[in-house]
């Protein structure tokens, strides 16, 4: 399944590429309907179907290309350009096509919005508008104050639809986006901090050893005493570095329940996800806690890494943990080495683990430790 940007994206896109196509047909049913009343030639309306083939089938690429990047103008959005002069050209304006052409101008208008700055577009717009008009009343003799105001109308509203929509696409994205960057943040802070615990309580140590063996081989042929003593030394500050590094990583490890589930809110609601939390855990041991804060840690690491949730509900009655979420993905469905090692931990201290989507379309991590 793709993460619901994708999604929105997809439907979006192809919301379109289906309006292009019914716009497609209603243009080659009212050419048809010309020629049959005779306003168009045969070979006239058959060039006309050709020409608005080509321009309808250039357009779901430019619409595409719009979407995924901010890109330059190309060959193709100019090629569509002059598909439909060409159409605006041949079509007859008193026919039941005229309406096709009038469109077919705009909404090439709206495309090239897309590729063109916004002064650009406006001035783009005003000049088909006036050439439009100018020719509807001066060439064709039909009232130039209808055609100016539908043709103002239509431009306003298509290109302003467009606009809006590929606006409303980004900031879909921006937003999965953004909640992806707080999720990677949080990684990087924690090595960062990891390496600098690391740095303090090692550096000094390894540097004092260094030292003392440089100085007891320098000493093992001239004073094996002293250099016994040094080598002693030696070994009693590693044991000290040994321990000082097992009680750092009992404290990474030793975490705290209460801690963990109001940084575990706040990161869920900074990456834009509402987040409730219920909790009873008065009668659990310190190790149940500790267990359950672990469960807790991993349930929140895999809704902002996997998940496209938008609020989370986390309920603990007891030795009962329940993380239940609305941000079902195909990745959720299998459990990472994250969910893997915590089912082993509970499972080995006699308790249950489970992760796995609902029937009501969430994802419910449950986990049992004893109290």
């Amino acid at each position: 399944m793709a993460t619901r940007p994708d999604t929105a994206r997809k439907i979006l896109l192809y919301w379109m590429d289906a309006a292009l196509g019914l716009v497609w047909f209603m243009s080659v049913a009212f050419i048809a309907e010309d020629a049959m009343r005779g306003e168009l030639s045969v070979a006239r309306a058959a060039v006309n179907v050709v020409l608005v083939t080509a321009f309808f089938g250039l357009s779901p690429f430019l619409l595409h290309e719009a979407f995924e990047h901010r890109p330059k103008p190309t060959l193709k959005l100019l090629l569509a350009g002059v598909l439909s002069a060409a159409l605006f050209v041949l079509s007859p304006l008193g026919g039941a096509s005229a309406a096709m052409w009038l469109q077919t101008m705009t909404m090439w208008a709206s495309l090239a919005a897309l590729y063109l700055k916004p002064r650009v577009t406006i001035v783009l717009a005003a000049l088909l508008v006036i050439v439009v008009t100018a020719h509807a009343g001066l060439v064709v003799g039909l009232p130039w104050q209808g055609i100016l105001a539908g043709q103002l109308i239509n431009s306003v509203l298509m290109i302003g639809a467009m606009l809006v929509w590929r606006w409303l696409w980004w900031v879909i994205r921006d937003a999965y986006m953004s909640r992806e960057a707080v999720a990677r943040l949080a990684v990087a802070e924690e090595r960062l901090r990891f390496a600098r615990d690391l740095h303090d309580l090692l550096g000094h140590s390894l540097s004092v050893i260094t030292l003392k063996s440089e100085l007891a081989a320098k000493l093992a042929t001239k004073d094996t005493g002293r250099a016994a003593a040094e080598m002693a030394e030696v070994r009693a500050l590693a044991g000290e570095s040994l321990f000082e590094v097992q009680q750092a990583v009992h404290g990474y490890q030793a975490l705290d329940l209460e801690e963990e589930l109001a940084g575990v809110r706040a990161a869920l609601e900074a990456a834009g996800v509402r987040c409730a939390i219920e909790a009873r855990t008065d009668s659990l041991s310190p190790s149940a806690k500790m267990l359950l804060a672990w469960a807790v840690r991993e349930g929140a690491t895999n809704i902002l890494k996997h998940s496209a949730a938008t609020r989370c509900e986390i309920k603990i009655d007891e030795g009962v943990l329940e993380m239940l979420n609305d941000g079902v993905t195909e990745l959720a469905v299998a459990p990472g080495s994250g969910l893997r090692g915590l089912s082993e931990r509970l499972v080995t201290v006699g308790g249950s683990f489970s992760a796995e989507p609902t029937p009501g379309g969430r994802f419910l991590l449950r986990a049992v430790v004893p109290a």
